[in-house]
C-alpha cells in the first residue's frame, strides 16, 4: 500500500522533511517547485511509513487504498508525475531518488542574541516567519492585526467547505501561547501605532498584511447594486467583521455571472450551488448560510478570457466541481476553440480534465427547476453590466466564436447583438479577477505591482523593515508558498542581524505594550484570542458545528474581555 496526495496539498513541503526515502517531490531545492500545483508521492519508492500523513498540516495525505471515491484519480494523478522522468535508482540501497548534499543556508554566530521582532499580520506568510523565528532563533515576537481576531486568509479566505485546508491554523496557533511571543490584536499601523514607532519599539519588522483588495473590471456598470467583488463575498460568507453589514442578496437571482478562471472563482461559484445542509456542518458564517437556504440561485456561469487550457485554477479544484453532490458541471460550447483544446488535452493537462463533460448553450433566461449547475465558459469576457430595478439585469460578454447566422448575429450562448457580444441574463456579478496590496503608512509601495519595494524581503530604504507574502510577492501562491517566503525573508533578517545593520531600538517589549494600549483600549491578547476561540466553539457544539464565528468586532471584543476577566476571578 502507499500513500496520495489529495486534493488539500498546501505545498509547504513538510512532508518532504519528514520522508526517510525522498519519494515525495519536487523539494524546495528543485526548480519545478512552487511552479506545480501541488507535490507528489512516488508510488514505486514509498515505503508506506506514513510518515508524510502524519507531518501533513492540511490532512491531505491518505492510503491509496482508504481513497473515496471522489478522490482515487489523485492515486493516478501522483503516479502519472513520475512517467517518463524518473531519474536512475542509487546503485546501492532502496531509494529511487538520489539525496543531495545537505545545504546549510544560514549561519549564526555562537554568541547571537535574542532579537525582538514585530510581525504585522498573523496570516500564513506571517505565522510562518514567527514560526521560523521562534523554532530557529532566540527571538522574542509581537504579533500585531488590525482585527481583535488572528488568523488572516486561513480564518476569512479558506473556503468553509475546505475544513482540512483550515487545519493548517492548528499549527500557527500553538504558537500564539508561546512564551516569547506577545500578541497585540485589534491594533492597525498607521491608525493606532506608526511604522516609525514599531521600529523604535523592536529590532525588526516583518510586514505581512497581505493584498486585502481586489482588481476591477474596468467596464461600464461595474459600479451597479448586484456587482460585487468575490474578495467581499468571501469576506461575506467567512464572517469577516467588515463584510457582514454589507450583505448579498441571492433572493432574487436565479443565473450568477462569476468572472474570473481561479481558484478563488470556483470557490464562490461551488459556495453559490452547493447543498445548504451540507455546509451547515461547516464554520460558514451563520448570516450566509441563511441566505444560502433561501437563494433561488440555479446557475452559475464562470467566465474566462483565455481557454481552458489556459485557465488559472487549479486541477485538483477543477475535480472537486466534478464530484459535487445535486451540482452538474458543463462547458459553454459557444466557441470552437474550447472543443478544440479539450479534445487535444492529454490526460494530465488542465483542459483534459473536462473531457465527457456535456458541453452546452446558454439560454438568454436564466433556468427555472431542474438541477443546479455550474457552466465554464471560456472565450469570454464581460464587456459591460446592465442594470435594471436597482440592481444587475444582464450582463454583456464576448461572443466572438459562434458562427454567424442570416441576420449577422451569432448563434448559441445568449441573447446576441451583432458586434460579437451576447447578453446573459443575471441577478448578481462577481469578480474574481485577482488582488491587490494596499499602501502602508510609512513604507514604499509600487502602484503598478501593488507591492512594497523590497530585496529579498528587505524594504528598500528602510533598514529593519521586512516584508512577507502577497505585500512581497504579489498576489500569487497559496498558503504554502508562504513558507519558503517567510525562510527567504527571514534569512534576510538574520543577515542583517549578523552584520550589524538593524537599528538599534529605543524602546522595550513594555514600552510597546503601555503604547498600544493608551492608543487602543480594546486591544486583544493571547488570553482574550483564546476566550474567543472557547466561546466559538462552544457555540459550534450547541449547532452540531465545528465553530460558530463572531462576526463583529464588537462581539470579538466583548467575549475577549469577558474571557479574560474570567480567567482573573473578576
Amino acid at each position: 500500500m502507499t500513500y496520495a496526495i489529495t486534493q488539500t496539498c498546501c505545498n509547504d513541503a513538510t512532508c518532504v522533511a519528514v520522508c526517510p526515502v525522498n519519494c515525495i517531490h519536487p523539494t524546495p531545492e528543485e526548480r519545478a517547485f512552487g511552479s506545480t500545483e501541488m507535490l507528489h508521492i512516488d508510488p514505486r519508492a514509498c515505503i508506506d511509513c506514513g510518515a508524510c500523513a502524519d507531518a501533513c498540516p492540511v490532512d491531505a495525505i491518505f492510503p491509496v487504498d482508504s481513497l473515496s471515491p471522489g478522490q482515487r484519480e489523485y492515486a493516478d494523478i501522483n503516479a502519472a508525475y513520475y512517467e517518463g522522468g524518473e531519474p536512475a535508482p542509487e546503485a546501492e540501497g532502496p531509494n529511487f531518488h538520489a539525496w543531495g548534499e545537505p545545504v546549510f543556508e544560514r549561519s549564526l554566530p555562537s554568541d547571537f542574541g535574542p532579537l525582538r521582532v514585530a510581525v504585522v499580520g498573523t496570516g500564513p506568510a506571517g505565522m510562518y516567519a514567527a514560526q521560523d523565528l521562534l523554532l530557529h532563533t532566540a527571538a522574542e515576537v509581537t504579533l500585531i492585526d488590525r482585527l481583535p481576531v488572528a488568523g488572516g486568509l486561513v480564518r476569512y479566505g479558506v473556503a468553509p467547505d475546505h475544513p482540512a485546508t483550515k487545519k493548517v491554523g492548528d499549527t500557527f496557533s500553538r504558537f500564539h501561547s508561546h512564551p516569547r511571543v506577545r500578541m497585540h490584536l485589534g491594533i492597525e499601523v498607521g491608525r493606532d501605532v506608526t511604522a516609525e514607532e514599531l521600529s523604535a519599539h523592536h529590532d525588526a519588522v516583518i510586514y505581512a498584511v497581505g493584498a486585502s483588495t481586489d482588481k476591477r473590471l474596468g467596464v461600464p456598470g461595474e459600479d451597479s447594486p448586484g456587482c460585487v467583488s468575490a474578495t467581499a463575498f468571501v469576506a461575506w460568507y467567512n464572517a469577516h467583521p467588515e463584510a457582514v453589514a454589507q450583505g448579498v442578496d441571492l433572493s432574487a437571482a436565479e443565473r450568477v455571472v462569476v468572472v474570473g478562471n481561479g481558484n478563488v472563482a470556483l470557490d464562490v461559484a461551488r459556495i453559490l450551488v452547493a447543498d445548504p445542509e451540507a455546509l451547515a456542518g461547516t464554520d460558514i458564517a451563520a448570516h450566509a448560510l441563511d441566505a444560502l437556504r433561501a437563494s433561488r440561485v440555479r446557475e452559475v456561469v464562470v467566465l474566462g478570457r483565455r481557454g481552458p487550457e489556459d485557465a488559472a485554477y487549479t486541477r485538483s479544484e477543477l475535480l472537486a466541481l466534478k464530484h459535487l453532490p445535486g451540482v452538474e458541471l458543463v462547458v459553454e460550447d459557444h466557441d470552437p476553440r474550447t472543443a478544440a483544446a479539450i479534445d487535444a488535452a492529454g490526460a494530465g493537462d488542465r483542459a483534459g480534465v473536462l473531457k465527457g463533460l456535456a458541453r452546452v448553450r446558454t439560454d438568454a433566461a436564466s433556468p427555472v427547476g431542474g438541477e443546479r449547475r455550474i457552466v465554464l465558459r471560456f472565450h469570454s469576457e464581460a464587456v459591460e453590466v446592465l442594470g435594471g430595478g436597482g440592481g444587475v439585469r444582464s450582463v454583456r460578454v464576448t461572443d466572438g466564436g459562434g458562427q454567424r447566422d442570416g441576420s449577422g448575429r451569432r448563434d448559441g450562448g445568449g441573447e446576441r447583438d451583432g458586434d460579437g457580444t451576447a447578453d446573459l441574463s443575471a441577478g448578481l456579478l462577481l469578480r474574481a479577477i485577482g488582488y491587490r496590496g494596499l499602501p502602508v503608512p510609512g513604507l514604499p509601495f509600487d502602484e503598478a505591482s501593488g507591492t512594497v519595494p523590497h530585496e529579498g524581503g528587505r524594504v528598500a530604504g528602510l533598514p529593519g523593515s521586512y516584508v512577507v507574502g502577497w505585500i512581497k510577492r504579489g498576489p500569487s501562491g497559496g498558503i504554502g508558498a508562504n513558507r519558503t517566503c517567510a525562510a527567504e525573508t527571514v534569512g534576510t533578517l538574520l543577515a542583517d542581524a549578523v552584520a550589524g545593520e538593524l537599528p538599534a531600538p529605543t524602546g522595550d517589549a513594555k514600552a510597546f505594550r503601555r503604547l498600544a494600549r493608551q492608543r487602543n483600549r480594546r486591544v486583544v491578547d493571547a488570553r482574550g484570542l483564546a476566550a474567543i476561540d472557547r466561546a466559538e466553539r462552544d457555540r459550534g457544539r450547541r449547532d452540531g458545528r465545528p465553530r460558530v464565528k463572531l462576526a463583529t468586532v464588537e462581539e470579538l471584543v466583548a467575549t475577549a474581555r469577558s474571557g479574560r476577566l474570567l480567567r482573573l476571578g473578576r
